[in-house]
């Protein structure tokens, strides 16, 4: 380089030698020049790479399969020879995890050193089946006839269970069930604890045990449910739903309403919980709330009856009677054995003045349970609505032994006595009715009736 800035002078060049180690210090930094071969080449070297020369180190694995076969092939397990075209008495050694099935015993093959299912395995496993499927089918038969609300139907196919299998918290729990849809709570009540006692920390089915006491009122047995439920599982939906019980049995509607809704947190999917929410906000009497988590639980499963009675009795309580027929009726085509649902369905067709299919569904109310004591109490005041008062006498008479402390039964006696002019028992009536302290509403209406005793027209006098 010249003294001057911008020239140049004339370099050195080099040597052959330093061009050579130049370049092998590049191929040093950036490795060898990749070697092209030509496709020929390609297939002489995988020929020698994958050929099945015996002499070479490298058996491929169809080969090593192959050389085992042979020595099966040579003769079948009778010791007859065979050819290589009869391949049914020829032994296959599973590739791959599969696994041969074979008409001989395994002791020959175990001769051969071959693998196979032997055909008195199989007929042990058929026969295992076949008793597996007798063992159980009373149990899938049982959750069919649930299902479809056939409950007697149900526990009779339980009942057929060997008692290994009766004996289980499963199966308890879905008797227990199906004495609840039954409404026959004690027997419910009986079998939820003996399911607890199988099973002590189950949690499923808990929910509707919670419901079952909350219906007999034994708010001692709910309370102590409520807090070991509550020591076993607190991330169940079950739980919270026992706890909202136990406080729904309290009156307390507000505290019970945030234990259903924790329930809804933990399964947001729990139809039984939206229903338990609707009942409490019907309790309250915000039927607006009500209904949407009645259809929060339609939406979920429309074949919970349960939202669809629910529906019916809002529109029933806003007199909105043939809405409430319409759901009624609805509910019915679910669970076409529900005592509860035939009675408010002849309540809806009293309302709407259709006194003979009012009665008709009654009726039909009163022979799925006899000792329903609101489907007598409704058939009774149908048949003093259409003034046959003597008839109403006789099922108020039975109701009596059903329900002995129930005021409104006095009550209605004692405005039937005084539409045929007996006062003085009208009255008897009316005072036991006071006696058995009914709750503010019905105590001002039975002083009232007792206030018009000797008044001619009853029209304004209310049911309790």
């Amino acid at each position: 380089i010249g003294a001057g800035r911008g020239t140049m002078g004339t370099a050195a060049q080099p040597s052959a030698r330093e061009t050579t180690g130049a370049r092998r210090s590049v191929r040093g930094l950036f490795g060898e020049r990749r070697k092209f071969m030509d496709e020929g080449k390609l297939r002489k070297v995988s020929g020698r790479l994958f050929s099945d020369d015996p002499t070479s180190s490298a058996v491929r694995r169809s080969s090593r399969i192959n050389a085992s076969r042979a020595p099966n092939a040579a003769a079948t397990p009778d010791g007859d020879a065979h050819g290589d075209d009869d391949a049914s008495y020829l032994s296959q050694v599973p590739e791959d995890g599969e696994v041969s099935y074979d008409a001989y015993h395994m002791d020959e093959h175990h001769q051969q050193g071959a693998w196979s299912w032997q055909p008195a395995f199989a007929g042990r496993t058929a026969e295992g089946t076949f008793a597996v499927f007798n063992m159980l089918q009373p149990l899938a038969e049982g959750l069919r006839q649930l299902a479809m609300y056939r409950c007697e139907e149900a526990i009779s196919s339980f009942d057929k269970l060997a008692p290994e299998q009766y004996n289980t918290g499963y199966v308890l729990c879905t008797v227990a069930k199906a004495y609840a849809e039954m409404v026959d709570y004690s027997n419910a009540a009986r079998k939820f604890e003996q399911a607890r006692a199988v099973a002590p920390y189950r949690v499923e089915g808990l929910d509707v045990y919670s419901t079952v006491l909350w219906h007999l009122k034994q708010d001692v047995k709910l309370a102590h449910l409520a807090q070991t439920v509550e020591d076993i599982d607190r991330w169940a939906p079950e739980t919270w739903c026992v706890l909202g019980n136990c406080f729904s049995l309290q009156k307390e509607h507000e505290t019970a309403l945030k234990f259903f809704q924790r329930a809804l947190h933990v399964n947001p999917k729990y139809t039984y919980a939206h229903t338990l929410c609707g009942h409490e906000y019907f309790a309250n009497e915000d039927f607006e709330k009500s209904m949407n988590c009645y259809r929060a639980a339609l939406r979920l499963d429309s074949r919970h009856y349960n939202a669809w009675y629910g529906l019916g009795t809002v529109y029933y309580r806003q007199e909105k009677y043939v809405m409430s027929e319409y759901h009624f009726r609805y509910a019915l085509n679910i669970n076409a054995r529900s005592s509860v649902l035939y009675c408010y369905l002849g309540m809806a067709k009293h309302a709407l003045d259709e006194h003979d299919a009012a009665m008709e569904s009654l009726q039909r109310a009163i022979v799925l349970d006899g000792r329903n004591p609101l489907a007598r109490y409704e058939m009774a005041a149908v048949l003093m609505s259409i003034e046959k008062y003597e008839q109403a006498l006789a099922q108020l008479e039975q109701l009596q032994e059903i329900a002995p402390k129930e005021a409104s039964v006095f009550f209605l006696m004692g405005r039937i006595y005084k539409k045929l002019g007996m006062h003085d028992k009208a009255m008897i009536n009316f005072s036991v009715a006071l006696d058995l302290r009914p709750s503010t509403a019905d105590t001002n209406a039975i002083k009232n009736a007792v206030e018009k005793l000797d008044a001619a027209d009853d029209s304004e006098e209310e049911d309790i």
